[in-house]
């Protein structure tokens, strides 16, 4: 007789005592759960978990979109204004989410100008973040990551929006940050239960599959006429038909595989430095 191999041991073993193996909790699957993201500018949500969004969204979730600047100075088109790019990115945002399947009403606008959140007041800029965790009191926050590699080579809204929502995240938990919250507002300490970092530079450890919902992305990409070319060089509000359909082909053929299937990557944690 053949001596069992461990595997074979251990699946005895389950099936004797009926031992119950649970798979992690896939957040794609979930519904009527609460999430929250939090987003430097109005397309880093779209462009780091746009597909996982539509899929939950599309599953009965309700999401959360918070947008720390309002984009308002990325444009070589010398004829506009802060204000009106503001407006624009603004419209932009709302129609993108829109086809993620994401109401208006539902994304919150913090409103710091573009590439200036670093030298935004740091206790204001964390006290607001914490304040609406604990209004929404989320199941899971999305959010750009905050590691080390990220730090090198982002740019100055990334690192801050990354960096400020995880210090909110941790200040949501104690009723003695921000005090004001519980004692005015009577919002209690919310802890969060699950952190899934996009923009994940070498730590990826989960991966969902939006294969089924990549055209939906890329056509929510689209709605940012303003951020692409020839737009983003001198403003139309609307697309060529043939940019429209080099930009399709040039999102989806850089978009992320894995094992022939399209995917988002996020280093998925369940504390500060867990995973």
């Amino acid at each position: 007789m053949k001596i069992p191999t461990l595997l074979t041991f251990v699946i005895l073993l389950i099936t004797a005592f009926g031992i119950q193996v649970v798979a992690q909790d896939r957040v794609e699957e979930w519904h009527g759960k609460t999430v929250m993201v939090f987003t430097p500018h109005p397309d880093d949500d779209l462009f780091g978990c746009g597909g996982t969004l539509a899929r939950m969204a599309r599953n009965g979730n309700k999401i959360i979109i918070v947008i720390y600047t309002n984009d308002n100075k990325g444009s070589f088109d010398q004829g506009k204004t802060s204000e009106r790019l503001a407006r624009i990115r603004k419209a932009e945002e709302e129609a993108a989410m829109a086809t993620l399947g994401i109401p208006r009403e539902n994304i919150t606008w913090l409103g710091y100008d573009d590439g200036e959140l670093e030298y935004a007041p740091q206790k204001q800029l964390c006290g607001q973040a914490t304040k609406l965790i604990r209004q929404y009191r989320p199941d899971v926050v999305f959010s750009i990551d905050p590691g080390d590699l990220y730090e090198r080579w982002h740019k100055t809204d990334h690192r801050m929006a990354a960096f400020m929502t995880l210090d909110a995240i941790r200040a949501a938990e104690f009723h003695l940050y921000y005090p004001e919250h519980l004692l005015t507002d009577g919002l209690q300490p919310h802890k969060v239960p699950l952190l899934m970092f996009y923009y994940a530079a070498t730590e990826a450890n989960y991966w969902v599959d939006i294969t089924d919902e990549i055209e939906r992305k890329i056509e929510a990409v689209t709605k940012h006429v303003s951020q692409f070319e020839p737009s983003i060089n001198k403003y139309r509000p609307d697309w060529d038909p043939n940019d429209k359909a080099s930009l399709k082909e040039y999102m989806k053929g850089r978009a992320t595989k894995k094992d022939g299937r399209f995917v988002e990557a996020f280093r998925r944690a369940t504390g500060f430095n867990q995973q």
